[in-house]
């Protein structure tokens, strides 16, 4: 950490904002010396007698040279996201301003921000914990609503808080048992080991409840990866068009068309789902084709959530039946659509296929007729993917895992917690059961920040942008 501290007497500066064409940038300071720094080439009102939260209009000079007229917002520590003295320029977007002006803060004794610095300052000076920092950049790099909430409440300490409860419950006891230590001569007890044990079940079961959303918080995050899947001419490409509402994929009657996937995202109640097109599964006529198919199965098995499509007049129950059993796969949810609705007669082949469902002995899936040439029930269709792949999972209060580093120290925090059971139960000493109570604290202070390395700060915050 002595590096860390040194880098934190810097004062740094980064442009806050995307380098492009715009009508304004902003050029970000922090540091002990930011306010000063910023007061050294500024033409206005004396920046160092100016109260924290308040902007100023003047101009940034370059000896006699002035670039540019800007507003400068002050933030005095520690009442700033760094906690430090923060001065943000707002200054005209154009590259060459930008430049001159961070140019001319580093001559005057900044450095240049190394990417996540500002939020790993941040987190250094006890603004977040390390959690809190990383839905930081979940949030700058939300796409959807869903993935927004989620990263918002992890900001907001709502993991955070939840983590340092179980962690508190665990220091206590592994207080008593070091306690216990020390009298090892007199063979007494300060922990219940009932109370103990109890305490662990609860805090597993939660710990699994966490470990479990993982799923859903990573399919939020990432988008819900589904397949359109079906033998060709079932009118997958003319469903994605009409799911897109879009004539994205080349629509024709003749087999094969698709020969690659096509991908594209499809928003459904604030959660992105990535659509993908693929190659109608048959025996090949040609190696291109045959590229296609295999690339439709790799498709799929790496798929969350698999879109059936066939056609409702006429596919046979023993074709049906046949696809059925070779997609189906564990983990991996199906829906079934009944497409062309439009040329069924008199209903007569929907009830021909609801029948079959129900003595073929397949599992009972979920199936929607629709047309997808006509737009018929595409949103229904909508509305049955949404809640094939989210269920009724997303409530918006409960605690979502979303971050793989997370996850992992998780299941190991679960791991260290069933060896403390399987210590109670097997009645072993007070050092062991001391060293597994350890190991989980260790892993659960891992997530917040509270057991941090520098390689671990330097593995997570080089993935955020300059400037954050």
């Amino acid at each position: 950490m002595d590096n860390l501290k040194h880098a934190q007497q810097e004062t740094i500066v980064a442009l806050a904002t995307p380098n492009g064409i715009g009508a304004i940038a902003v050029i970000r300071l922090s540091g002990m010396d930011a306010i000063s720094i910023a007061n050294s080439v500024w033409k206005g009102k004396d920046l160092t007698k100016q109260a924290s939260h308040t902007i100023h209009f003047g101009h940034i000079m370059d000896g006699d040279l002035m670039l540019d007229e800007v507003l400068v917002s002050l933030f005095v520590a520690p009442k700033s996201y760094t906690r430090e003295n923060v001065v943000e320029i707002s200054c005209h977007a154009s590259g060459y301003i930008i430049e001159s002006i961070i140019k001319l803060f580093i001559k005057k004794g900044a450095r240049s921000a190394k990417p996540g610095e500002f939020t790993l300052r941040a987190f250094l000076n006890g603004q977040l914990d390390l959690s809190q920092a990383e839905a930081v950049a979940d949030l700058i790099a939300s796409n959807s609503k869903a993935s927004q909430q989620v990263a918002l409440q992890q900001l907001r300490g709502g993991f955070s808080s939840q983590l340092q409860t179980l962690r508190e419950q665990l220091v206590n006891f592994a207080s008593l048992i070091e306690l216990e230590l020390d009298f090892a001569e007199e063979d007494v007890e300060f922990a219940n080991r009932d109370q103990l044990k109890q305490l662990i079940v609860d805090i597993t079961r939660i710990i699994g409840r966490l470990i479990q959303s993982f799923e859903l918080g990573n399919a939020i995050k990432q988008g819900v990866n589904t397949v359109i899947a079906g033998r060709p001419n079932a009118g997958k490409s003319t469903l994605l068009n009409a799911l897109l509402n879009e004539e994205r994929a080349i629509v024709s009657h003749i087999p094969g068309t698709t020969r690659d996937t096509i991908e594209e995202v499809l928003n459904i109640q604030g959660i992105n789902f990535r659509l993908i097109d693929t190659a109608g599964i048959r025996e090949a006529t040609d190696a291109i084709e045959q590229i296609g198919v295999q690339r439709t199965m790799e498709k799929i098995s790496q798929s969350a959530l698999l879109i059936y499509v066939f056609d409702a007049e006429q596919i046979s129950p023993e074709e049906l039946k046949s696809d059925l059993e070779s997609l189906q796969s564990p983990g991996i949810a199906m829906l079934l659509v009944a497409n062309k609705m439009d040329l069924l007669q008199q209903d007569k082949k929907r009830e021909s296929i609801q029948e079959f469902f129900r003595t073929s002995g397949l599992p009972d899936l979920q199936t929607i007729f629709i047309s997808a040439k006509e737009k018929l029930h595409i949103d229904d269709l909508k509305n049955k993917i949404y809640g094939t792949a989210i269920k009724d999972q997303l409530s918006g209060d409960e605690t979502l895992v979303t971050n793989i580093r997370h996850l992992e120290a998780l299941q190991k925090t679960e791991e260290a917690l069933i060896r403390v059971l399987g210590g109670i139960d097997g009645s072993i000493t007070s050092d062991f059961l001391s060293m597994d109570i350890k190991q989980a604290l260790h892993y659960l202070g891992e997530i917040t920040g509270a057991v941090t390395t520098d390689d671990l700060l330097d593995n997570i915050f080089s993935k955020f942008c300059i400037g954050k």
